[in-house]
C-alpha cells in the first residue's frame, strides 16, 4: 500500500504530492515551487525520490522541477502534447501570470504518449489522459491504494478552468465523466489545488458536473 503527503507550494498554493512506498522510495508529482520545502520534507522522512511526474506543464506545477532533477538525478515524465511547454514561458503561462519571472525548464526525460499502466520502482499506476484544462493534462491513478492525482482537472466541489490556451470546457467535462467519475466511489481525489476529496463526494455534490 502506497502512502502520500500533500505539500501546498508557492503563491498559488499548488499541491505537490509525495507518493511513497514501504521501502522509502518515492515519486514527486507536480513540484511547482519552493524546492527547499520539498527537500526538507524528503530528508525529514528519509525518502529517496526516483522520478518526477507532471500532471501538466503550467508554470505553477513545474517551477521546482530542475532543482529536484539535478539534486537527485531523477527523470521527469510529461505528456507529449505539452513537451514544449516546459521551456516556453508563453505556453506554460509564466509570461502572462508571473509578472516578469519566466519559467524555463529543461526538456522532460520521458514523454507520455498514451494511456497505459506504468511501473517505476515499487510503483504501479495508470496514466489517464484527462485533457480540457490543458491539452496534455493527465491523471495518475493508483488502483491498489485507491487514489488518483487529478492535477487541475477535478477539484473538491469544482473543476479546472478551461479558458487558458489549449483549454476546452466540453473536453474537460468529458474527461472528468469518462476517466475519473467511473473510478470506485471510495477513490481519493488528490487535486492540484485545495483539499482532497473522493469520487463519491464529487458525484454527489459537485455543482459543475450536474446536467452533463
Amino acid at each position: 500500500m502506497m502512502k502520500w503527503s500533500q505539500l501546498p507550494l508557492g503563491p498559488l498554493q499548488t499541491n505537490c504530492y509525495i507518493i511513497f512506498a514501504p521501502n522509502k522510495e518515492c515519486l514527486v508529482i507536480d513540484p511547482g515551487e519552493e524546492a527547499g520545502k520539498i527537500f526538507t520534507f524528503l530528508e525529514d522522512k528519509e525518502l529517496t525520490p526516483i522520478a518526477i511526474l507532471l500532471t501538466h506543464a503550467h508554470f505553477d506545477h513545474i517551477g521546482a522541477v530542475d532543482e529536484l532533477r539535478e539534486k537527485y538525478g531523477i527523470p521527469v515524465y510529461l505528456h507529449e502534447k505539452e513537451a514544449k511547454w516546459l521551456f516556453d514561458p508563453s505556453l506554460n503561462g509564466s509570461q502572462f501570470f508571473m509578472m516578469g519571472s519566466l519559467v524555463r525548464i529543461k526538456p522532460a526525460d520521458y514523454i507520455i504518449a498514451e494511456e497505459k499502466e506504468m511501473e517505476i520502482g515499487q510503483f504501479k499506476f495508470m496514466i489517464k489522459e484527462t485533457p480540457g484544462h490543458s491539452p496534455g493534462s493527465v491523471s495518475f491513478y493508483f488502483p491498489d491504494s485507491d487514489f488518483v492525482v487529478s492535477g487541475d482537472t477535478l477539484f473538491s466541489k469544482s473543476i479546472g478552468r478551461s479558458d487558458l490556451p489549449g483549454g476546452n470546457h466540453q473536453m474537460l467535462l468529458q474527461s472528468i465523466h469518462e476517466k475519473l467519475l467511473v473510478l470506485d466511489e471510495i477513490t481519493a481525489v488528490l487535486p492540484g489545488h485545495g483539499p482532497t476529496t473522493t469520487i463519491l463526494e464529487e458525484v454527489d455534490r459537485n455543482p459543475y458536473l450536474n446536467g452533463f
